[in-house]
């Protein structure tokens, strides 16, 4: 009768993200601190966004005051900062598929997208979708 929402993860070590990230799918991660103005506005749309992409990303949450080195790792200078992890896509050149292959190798995971601030619920969506996620809503 009642369907319990899915809501974002909220991890507690940066290690929890290789797994996510070894799945395939797209990662949403939202880097917020408690207190902060604009992260209580976002996060509202980061908890939409973990319902309608559950089956297909991963939408992840990030205390930057409680998860060690997390700031430090992905260059968090403000919150909240969004950052999408995601396998790199297929070049269509062969210089640009050897450039890849020589930085990071073939489909190997990367960030693909970073905004800090506030940001539209449009313009997140669009980017998981560019990354590969479906809505299952």
């Amino acid at each position: 009768m009642f369907r319990r929402r899915t809501k974002p993860t909220e991890i507690t070590h940066l290690d929890e993200l290789q797994e996510m990230t070894a799945s395939g799918k797209p990662v949403l991660i939202d880097f917020f601190q408690h207190g902060c103005g604009p992260c209580k506005i976002m996060d509202g749309i980061v908890n939409e966004l973990a319902e309608e992409f559950e089956e297909s990303a991963h939408i992840v949450k990030v205390n930057v005051a409680r998860v060690p080195g997390a700031a430090q790792a992905f260059g968090v200078r403000s919150t909240p900062t969004f950052v999408v992890l995601a396998r790199s896509q297929k070049k269509s050149s062969k210089k640009s598929r050897r450039r890849a292959a020589e930085a990071e190798g073939p489909g190997a995971v990367s960030p693909r997208w970073r905004t800090s601030g506030l940001v539209r619920k449009d313009v997140m969506t669009r980017v998981l979708e560019s990354n590969g996620a479906t809505r299952s809503a």
